[in-house]
């Protein structure tokens, strides 16, 4: 530890042998430096261990990836996808939260998985934090809560992050997304009287319900209707629903079917007045829905305590991703004050065995995955399709946007110091994905948007 000693009653405060004043000379001054230099260096150490251990909680795991990268690469490897500098924090183990008691918003359905699941898995408690969990009615409300400053962090779609910051729907309201709660775990699911309907070419004069206008379910399923050749402005109506009302709305007749996130496609399967129509995994599949973020304010007045959420978000994604945790994980996150859902239905959800409705029992163990990396890319096509469908007039900085909103700190800075051979895309947190077989390529953002026909009335 890096300390002072006390001056001298007969010791000048200013001495001319030292430029800081603090030494009796340079000598000291210099050996003082010496010590700072150490104890960055022991911080820095700090961060590495605890990354690696989060991200690799198996011993063998961790010495393979340790392996990799090779001494003192974990922390460039790490960095390529991780909010390394708000995560320094992390080097002062004692370091004091700023706040420790903390309101955090949540809609309840399973994206929502790892903030969820660690309230009562102690995740936040470990980290010295009081959190309690507000679940909100919907999605409007978690924006105007945010806005407020009524939640400290919260619960948000992954788009709206992108639509707040930009004062889209809402005043400008910078804000920052911290991790991906969940990527897949969405499908189409229609009543029952339309399974003679499997071909969306079929679905003109159809109501839908989707979650909220700057939501992956929305951008999706305009996505998918207009593949078919349909105009989703005009050959089906879109209507924004609060996530718990779909079924109900879908059983009295209000909406033929919604894309919306679980567990509320399998409840309708359960429920029997729906059937899964298709996994979302199916239109795109790694595909972002939820994220986990708060504001560009609120980091910066609590870094540390900032971190330690990270921390505890990042722990529990980390826990939420190995299958063999999904029935514990079931179990904690169904009681009524959380999913408030039958155990079995979002034991569905989360192993991925489930009943769809017509007749079979599927096995897709990726139904829903929970992987944290907010890339650049997965930004840079929520905000095509916002330009696309009308949300957002006249020309997008993707690139600025993307790397201010999303905190995937750029990993070109630090890739340039490994030996390693990495995808081109990892350098950059750029990534070309497909989506219904259509190559989304995020370095040619206008051109992708301006490679749609365009659907006559």
């Amino acid at each position: 530890m890096n300390t002072y000693r006390p001056y001298d009653s007969e010791r000048p405060l200013f001495s001319s042998h030292c430029s800081c004043g603090r030494h009796a000379s340079d000598a000291e001054h210099k050996l003082d430096l010496l010590a700072s230099v150490d104890e960055e260096k022991m911080s820095a150490d700090f961060v590495e261990a605890s990354l690696v251990k989060a991200l690799f909680p198996q011993e063998s795991r961790r010495r393979a990836f340790l392996k990799a990268v090779g001494t003192g690469g974990a922390m460039s490897a790490l960095s390529g996808f991780l909010p390394i500098e708000s995560l320094q924090a992390m080097a002062q183990e004692k370091a004091p939260l700023e706040k420790t008691d903390l309101k955090i918003g949540f809609i309840a359905i399973t994206c929502a998985t790892p903030l969820i699941m660690a309230d009562p898995l102690g995740f936040y408690k470990k980290q010295g934090l009081n959190v309690t969990l507000n679940k909100t009615a919907g999605w409007a409300l978690i924006r105007d809560k945010m806005i407020n400053k009524e939640h400290d962090a919260s619960h948000f779609l992954s788009p709206m992050p992108l639509s707040m910051s930009m004062g889209v729907g809402s005043d400008p309201n910078p804000m920052r997304v911290a991790t991906i709660q969940n990527v897949n775990g969405q499908a189409i699911t229609l009543a029952n009287k339309h399974k003679d309907k499997r071909d969306p070419k079929m679905w003109k004069g159809l109501k839908f319900a989707v979650p909220f206008e700057y939501s992956m379910h929305n951008f999706l399923l305009r996505y998918y209707v207009a593949q078919a050749g349909l105009d989703p402005d005009r050959d089906i109506q879109i209507r924004v629903t609060p996530p718990p009302e779909m079924v109900a709305n879908l059983r009295a007749g209000n909406i033929d079917g919604f894309l919306g996130p679980d567990p509320f496609n399998q409840r309708a399967v359960y429920d029997e007045v729906g059937f899964i129509h298709i996994l979302t995994k199916e239109i795109w599949d790694g595909h972002p829905c939820c994220a986990f973020g708060t504001s560009e304010e609120f980091i910066k007045k609590n870094p540390n305590t900032f971190a330690a959420l990270y921390r505890a978000v990042l722990n529990a994604s980390t826990m939420a991703r190995d299958p063999a945790n999904r029935p514990l994980i079931a179990k904690v996150i169904s009681p009524a004050n959380y999913l408030n859902q039958p155990e079995t239905v979002v034991m569905q959800v989360l192993t991925g065995k489930f009943a769809d409705g017509l007749g079979n029992v599927q096995n897709v163990p990726d139904r829903i995955d929970f992987n944290p990396i907010p890339w650049y890319s997965m930004a840079t096509w929520m905000l095509t399709q916002m330009q696309r469908w009308g949300y957002v007039k006249g020309d997008v900085n993707y690139k600025d946007i993307s790397e201010k909103v999303f905190l995937l700190t750029d990993a070109k800075k630090y890739m340039n110091d490994m030996g390693l051979a990495i995808p081109p895309e990892a350098k950059t947190g750029y990534k070309k994905v497909k989506i219904m077989g259509k190559e989304f390529d995020p370095s040619q953002p206008a051109a992708y948007l301006k490679s749609f026909p365009t659907i006559k009335a």
